[in-house]
């Protein structure tokens, strides 16, 4: 997935000026995040614009907002939201999550998407101590965590991927505001290998958590079953 021009089933996506590349993260994501009919869906930190894009395609009939910090980025994510067959229902803001809410004190969403930074700390010099890093981790989830349970429709859902440490600080912090771990989905390089990432769902309905596992690579750059069929309606590959 290096080239600057990828090509998915429905539609393009073109990076070619901007440094945020269609990762698998983002298209697992954007492959797996769910909500009941939703009507209306926000991607925070949308990067080129990919989840957003995946989205409207599974959901014909939500308008989807999709906020960037990277004006960069988030200008890439407009271009590939004109150049889409969804152009109508996709708009992309090139602000930090904070000032969007600022200017939408009142808006409400069905699903809430991000793929956020996994390791803050990785933005800091390596001389900043693993205290004030996980003091950074904290703070920023907590704020996302209280603006999403704000923001998110009573029956709406909230849907993440991130490594295992970064998980478990999320769902605690958004068990203090409510928001319950509905699924979880554990992905797995390989059948026998640790997993690596973790697909959260959150909702405001208390209810037994669903765990399952989703495997990448069946063997050595062979996909397995499991990644082709999640993903064979978007990639050109399968």
């Amino acid at each position: 997935m290096n080239s600057s021009i990828f090509q998915f089933k429905e539609f393009t996506v073109d990076q070619t000026h901007c440094a945020m590349k269609v990762n698998t993260d983002g298209v697992l994501l954007g492959a797996w995040a769910n909500a009941e009919h939703p009507q209306s869906i926000l991607d925070i930190g949308t990067g080129t614009g990919v989840i957003a894009l995946m989205l409207a395609q599974r959901f014909p009939k939500a308008e989807i907002d999709a906020v960037e910090l990277d004006k960069l980025a988030a200008t890439t994510a407009a271009v590939n939201f004109r150049a889409s067959p969804f152009a109508n229902r996709l708009t992309a803001f090139p602000l930090a999550i904070e000032h969007y809410w600022m200017v939408y004190p009142d808006k409400k969403f069905d699903l809430i998407v991000s793929n956020p930074p996994f390791f803050l700390d990785s933005l800091k010099s390596v001389e900043k101590t693993k205290e004030l890093a996980r003091h950074t981790n904290v703070d920023f989830f907590e704020e996302l965590c209280a603006s999403v349970a704000q923001h998110l429709n009573p029956k709406g859902n909230f849907c993440l991927i991130l490594p295992q440490e970064t998980a478990e600080l999320v769902k605690e912090r958004a068990s203090a505001y409510d928001l319950y771990l509905e699924r979880v989905t554990r992905v797995h390089s390989f059948e026998h290998a640790a997993p690596h990432l973790f697909l959260l769902r959150f909702g405001f309905q208390q209810q037994e958590t669903k765990i399952d596992q989703l495997i990448i690579y069946q063997s050595e750059k062979v996909y397995h079953p499991q990644y082709q069929n999640i993903l064979q309606n978007f990639l050109t590959i399968f």
